[in-house]
C-alpha cells in the first residue's frame, strides 16, 4: 500500500534529483517550434481557408476629426461580388466596448466595430464592405460616398489641454481623459534650496511597433449551435473572448478565441480592435467565414501606437551629487479612444510611475495628464512608459555629472539603492524586491572596459572626432501577481496564470496554458519548467498556447509576465502529475517512492534495471484494467493555478559607445553592452535572442523611428519608406552579460525580461549621442535623434553662440 508522499518529502527529493542528473531548465536548448516557423510550415491566421470564406475591407476616415453626415452604400451594395455592406447603423445590437478603471479622473470612451456620428483620427473604420474576394472589396469601397463634416482638428496634446479645445468626446466635457499625481516628501522645498539642478523639457515621440505580420482577424459561425470562433493575430485571446462576450451578450462557452501562430506583436497586437468586433458580428450576420488582413498602410496608420510624451522634468542634488529630489510634469497624447483593456492610462501613468528608476530620491512630486487628440490610440508598445522615464532619468543623470564635474558612472553608483537596502520604495510607491542595480552597472562597464573607452574618447577628442559613450540603468516590475494592475485601476485580473497538464493513455504529455507566442519562444521555455519538474524530455511535451478554452482565464502574453507565471503555474501542475506518477509506479514496480527516479519520460528503480516509460505506464493507468486498484488508480492529470502576488522586479544596464560623422551627421553605433539581470534563466539562448531584439527595438527609437502627423492630422509616415526601422546593418553587435540574481518573490526565483532591452537602449544611444556632442554644448532632449534633428540641433548652437558673441561685442 502506497500513500503520497508529504509536500516537504516531495520537494526534497526533487531538488536531489535535479542535482544529479543533467539541467533542464538553464540549458540553451533549441527552440522546438523554429523547425516548422523556419520551413514555412507555421501557421499564421491569414493561411487559415474555408470554404466559402468573405473577405473585408474597409472604408476608412480621411479626416482626423468630423462629423459624418450621410452615407450613400448603394453603389457598393450593386457591385460584382459584394455580398453585404455594412455601417455603424447596422451594428446597433453589438454593445460598445468600454475600458473600465477605478482610478479618479479617469473618462471610459466607448470602442464600437465602426465609427458612430464621427470620426476621431484618419483611418478609424467607418464602412465594412464584404465581398467574395479582397480584390472586389477594395473596388466596392470607391462607390461609397460619405458625406462629412470637418471639425476643429486636435492634434497637439498641449493645445487639447486647454479648457478652450474642441472636444473630440463631448461627453467627457474635456480631453483630458486621465490625471494623476505621486508624492513623496516636499519635492518643491528640496528643489528650491539644492546646490545643484538640472532640468529639460524632454520629448519622446510617437512610435508603432511594426510586426512582421500584420493584424488578422477571421470569424467562424456556426448558426445551428450559435457558436463563433475567432480566429485572431493577438496576443490576449482570453481578453478578446470576454470582451466579445459583452459586445454581442454571448456566454463563453459559445465564444472562443485563438491566436495561432503570430509574427510579432510588442504590444500592438495586446488590445481589442474595431475590426475584430466587426468580422465577428459579419459572420454572425450573414452565417459565413469572415476574414480580414490588414496592409501594411492600414497597419502603420491604425494599429495602436506607442510613447508620444512630452515631459518637464528637474533633478535637484547637494554639492556632493547626492539627488535629494526630482519633479516632472508629463502630458501623454493618447491618441482618440481610450483603449481596451488597458485604458488611456497606460502608457502616461507609467511613465511618472517609474521615473524614479533605481535611485534613492527622498523627495519626489510627478504629475501626468493623459490627452485625448485626432490620432490612432496609444496602447501597450514593449516597455510601456518606461523607454520615456529612463530616457528622461538617465539624461539628467548625465547632466548632473556634467554640471558636477564628475564621473557618469560614479554618481550613478553613489544614488543606487545598495544590495544592503533592499525591498526599497521609490517616490511613486513601487517597490523594487532584491534587484542587481550596482552589480548589472559594474558589469557593463567591465565588459566594456570603460576606462578604456574614456582615453580612447580623449584621444578621439583631441583628434577633432565626434565620439561618445552612453550610460543607461533602469528597472521594472515583471511577473506582476494580483496585488498590481498591470494598468492602474484597471479591474481585469491579470495577475493569476493556469497550467493544465495531462499525459494521456499514450504516454503524450500536453500541457496548456493561457498565455500566447508570438515569437519569444515560450513553447520551448515551457515545455523546459514542464520537462524539468515533471521528469520528461523537451521533445516529448507538446505546448498547446493562444488559445482561450486552453483554461479557464487565458489571458495572454504581455508585461513580461509568460515566464514567470506560466513557468510558477507549470512547476506545480507538473509536480502534482509526478507525484501521481510516482504512485502508481510504486505499485507497478512493487518499490518504495522514495526508490524511484523519474526521467527521461521514465520511471526507475534506484540500482535496479526495472523501468517503466510513460507509455508503458499510461496504458497500465487507462487502459489495462486491474493492475491498479481501483481506488488507486488516478488520472495523470492537474490544474494548478499560480498568483505570484506581488510579483518580482528586473532590472539591467545598458552601454552604448556611438561615432558621429560630422559632415553627414549620421550616428554610427560602434558597440552595444548589456548586464541584465532576469533572475534564474531557463533558456540563455532564448534570453540572449530577447535582448538582441528588444536592444534593436530601442535602437530603432533612438535614432529611426517615428510616426509624425501634418496639422491636419494626416499621417505622413505611413510605409516603410518614411517610417523608418532599423535593419541588421545598424544594429551593432550587443555582448551581453547575466546576472542571475534569482527573484525571492518568485516561484523558481524567476524574472521577466522581455521588454528590457526596449527600456534601456534608447535612453543609453541618447546619453551616448550627448556625450559625442558635448564639447559642442548641446543637450539631447528629444528622440529620435535623427541626422536632420541633430544638425538643426548644432546649426541652432552655431546661431546661439554667434548672437551672443555679438551682442557682448
Amino acid at each position: 500500500m502506497t500513500e503520497a508522499l508529504p509536500k516537504s518529502a516531495t520537494a526534497s527529493r526533487e531538488a536531489e534529483e535535479l542535482a544529479t542528473r543533467p539541467k533542464i531548465v538553464g540549458a540553451s536548448v533549441k527552440r522546438t517550434e523554429d523547425p516548422r516557423l523556419l520551413t514555412g510550415k507555421g501557421a499564421y491566421v491569414d493561411d487559415r481557408k474555408v470554404p466559402g470564406m468573405l473577405h473585408v475591407a474597409f472604408r476608412r476616415s480621411d479626416h482626423s476629426h468630423a462629423l459624418i453626415k450621410a452615407i450613400d452604400c448603394g453603389a457598393a451594395r450593386d457591385a460584382d461580388g459584394v455580398v453585404a455592406v455594412f455601417t455603424a447603423e447596422d451594428m446597433r445590437e453589438v454593445n460598445a466596448v468600454f475600458a473600465t478603471s477605478r482610478m479618479k479622473n479617469y473618462y471610459a470612451t466607448p470602442i464600437t466595430g465602426l465609427a458612430i456620428g464621427k470620426v476621431r483620427y484618419v483611418g478609424e473604420p467607418v464602412v465594412g464592405v464584404i465581398a467574395q474576394s479582397r480584390y472586389l472589396a477594395e473596388d466596392a469601397l470607391e462607390l461609397v460616398d460619405i458625406t462629412y463634416e470637418p471639425l476643429p482638428v486636435v492634434i497637439d496634446p498641449e493645445e487639447a489641454a486647454k479648457p478652450s479645445s474642441a472636444l473630440l468626446h463631448e461627453e467627457a466635457n474635456t480631453n483630458v481623459l486621465c490625471s494623476r499625481e505621486f508624492k513623496t516628501g516636499d519635492a518643491e522645498a528640496a528643489i528650491a534650496s539644492a546646490a545643484v539642478r538640472v532640468s529639460g523639457r524632454f520629448r519622446f515621440h510617437r512610435k508603432t511597433p511594426t510586426a512582421m505580420e500584420n493584424r488578422t482577424y477571421l470569424a467562424e459561425y456556426e448558426p445551428g449551435r450559435d457558436e463563433l470562433t475567432l480566429y485572431t493575430s493577438s496576443q490576449v485571446p482570453g481578453i478578446i473572448r470576454d470582451a466579445l462576450s459583452d459586445a454581442f451578450d454571448m456566454p463563453g462557452s459559445q465564444l472562443r478565441v485563438v491566436a495561432p501562430d503570430v509574427g510579432g506583436g510588442f504590444g500592438g497586437k495586446a488590445s481589442l480592435y474595431p475590426e475584430e468586433i466587426f468580422v465577428a458580428f459579419a459572420a454572425r450576420r450573414l452565417g459565413r467565414a469572415v476574414k480580414w488582413t490588414s496592409d501594411r498602410m492600414e497597419d502603420l496608420a491604425a494599429t495602436s501606437q506607442g510613447f508620444d510624451q512630452i515631459v518637464n522634468a528637474e533633478l535637484a542634488l547637494d554639492a556632493e551629487g547626492n539627488a535629494i529630489a526630482l519633479r516632472a510634469e508629463v502630458i501623454g497624447d493618447v491618441g482618440a479612444y481610450s483603449i481596451y483593456p488597458w485604458t488611456a492610462v497606460i502608457e502616461p501613468v507609467q511613465v511618472v510611475s517609474f521615473l524614479p528608476g533605481p535611485y534613492k530620491i527622498a523627495n519626489y512630486l510627478g504629475r501626468v495628464r493623459g490627452i485625448a487628440t485626432s490620432k490612432p490610440p496609444t496602447g501597450p508598445y514593449r516597455g510601456v512608459g518606461r523607454p520615456t522615464s529612463t530616457f528622461v532619468t538617465e539624461r539628467l543623470m548625465d547632466m548632473a555629472a556634467q554640471r558636477l564635474g564628475m564621473d557618469p558612472i560614479t554618481l550613478r553608483l553613489r544614488n543606487m539603492i545598495q544590495p544592503d537596502e533592499f525591498p526599497h520604495r521609490i517616490g511613486s510607491g513601487i517597490i523594487w524586491d532584491q534587484c542587481a542595480f550596482t552589480e548589472c552597472l559594474n558589469a557593463a562597464c567591465g565588459k566594456a572596459d570603460y576606462q578604456e573607452l574614456r582615453a580612447r574618447q580623449a584621444e578621439a577628442r583631441a583628434a577633432g572626432r565626434w565620439f561618445g559613450i552612453g550610460v543607461a540603468c533602469y528597472a521594472e516590475l515583471t511577473g506582476i501577481g494580483s496585488r498590481i494592475s498591470v494598468a492602474p485601476g484597471m479591474p481585469i485580473n491579470t495577475g493569476t496564470e493556469t497550467a493544465k497538464i495531462a499525459i494521456d493513455s499514450t504516454g503524450a504529455v500536453t500541457a496548456a496554458f493561457g498565455v500566447t507566442a508570438m515569437g519569444q519562444g515560450l513553447e520551448t521555455t515551457l515545455a523546459q519548467v514542464v520537462a524539468e519538474h515533471l521528469g520528461g524530455r523537451v521533445e516529448d511535451i507538446r505546448v498547446i498556447q493562444g488559445d482561450s478554452a486552453a483554461v479557464p482565464n487565458a489571458t495572454g502574453s504581455y508585461a513580461s509576465r509568460s515566464a514567470v507565471l506560466a513557468g510558477g503555474a507549470a512547476t506545480l501542475a507538473a509536480q502534482e502529475v509526478k507525484e501521481k506518477i510516482i504512485r502508481a509506479a510504486s505499485h507497478l514496480l512493487e518499490a518504495a517512492s522514495e526508490d524511484l527516479v523519474v526521467e527521461d519520460g521514465k520511471v526507475s528503480v534506484v540500482g535496479t534495471d526495472r523501468t517503466l516509460t510513460f507509455r508503458q505506464l499510461a496504458r497500465a493507468v487507462y487502459l489495462e484494467m486491474g493492475r491498479i486498484p481501483a481506488d488507486k488508480r488516478e488520472e495523470l492529470t492537474s490544474t494548478k493555478t499560480y498568483d505570484p502576488v506581488f510579483g518580482t522586479s528586473a532590472t539591467a544596464a545598458h552601454l552604448a559607445v556611438v561615432e558621429i560623422n560630422p559632415d553627414t551627421y549620421e550616428i554610427k553605433l560602434e558597440r552595444f553592452v548589456v548586464a541584465e539581470d532576469c533572475g534564474r534563466l531557463i533558456n540563455p539562448m532564448i534570453v540572449d535572442g530577447q535582448v538582441h531584439g528588444g536592444v534593436a527595438q530601442g535602437i530603432g527609437a533612438a535614432l529611426y523611428e517615428e510616426v509624425v502627423y501634418n496639422d491636419e492630422g494626416q499621417n505622413v509616415t505611413a510605409s516603410l519608406v518614411d517610417y523608418v526601422i532599423p535593419t541588421a546593418t545598424e544594429v551593432p553587435l550587443i555582448d551581453v552579460v547575466h546576472i542571475e540574481a534569482e527573484s525571492v518573490t518568485t516561484l523558481n526565483g524567476f524574472r521577466g525580461m522581455g521588454e528590457g532591452g526596449t527600456i534601456g537602449a534608447p535612453a543609453a544611444v541618447a546619453n551616448a549621442v550627448a556625450d559625442a556632442v558635448a564639447p559642442l554644448g548641446i543637450d539631447i532632449l528629444e528622440l529620435p535623434i535623427s541626422p536632420e534633428r541633430l544638425f538643426r540641433l548644432i546649426e541652432s548652437s552655431k546661431n546661439h553662440k554667434d548672437s551672443s558673441h555679438g551682442h557682448e561685442t
